[in-house]
């Protein structure tokens, strides 16, 4: 038997790896959503033309993921984040996506997500140390 050697990944090798992981997956999924990935970011700007709240999103195949849903913390309150949720959940159902999935921490908004319909479906205690990771979906049909 060869001996292996583990190394640290470069880029170029990490795009490697994760392209070689989509080819995989794409023989398991059908034609028709084989290609189906697109980046949804959006923002919102105050007066000043600074960013004060944003959400950065992924839709794959059939769902749509929400990786970050920001607001300012002065801004808070202000009704910004559930505009942004709105709007991407309007764009999920336009694109005929089944559900959104998102992931939160308990000192975050998982209080806000399941005020806006999300159903927890996973937590795990003590990530971080002290604090629970919250996993989220929301289904679109």
């Amino acid at each position: 038997m060869s001996q292996i050697h583990i190394n640290p990944s470069n880029s170029k090798d990490t795009k490697y790896v994760r392209q070689q992981l989509i080819a995989y997956n794409a023989e398991h999924v059908s034609e028709e959503l084989r290609n189906r990935y697109e980046e949804l970011n959006f923002h919102i700007k105050n007066k000043a033309g600074e960013i004060v709240a944003g959400v950065i999103s992924t839709l794959c195949w059939n769902w749509l993921e929400i990786d970050f849903l920001w607001v300012e913390a002065e801004q808070r309150h202000q009704g910004y984040g559930s505009r942004l949720l709105s709007e991407v959940e309007r764009i999920a159902r336009e694109k005929s996506c089944d559900f959104i999935q998102l992931n939160t921490f308990s000192y975050q908004a998982p209080e806000f997500y399941k005020k806006h319909g999300y159903q927890l479906i996973l937590t795990i205690e003590n990530a971080p140390t002290g604090h629970s990771h919250y996993y989220f979906k929301k289904d679109l049909n």
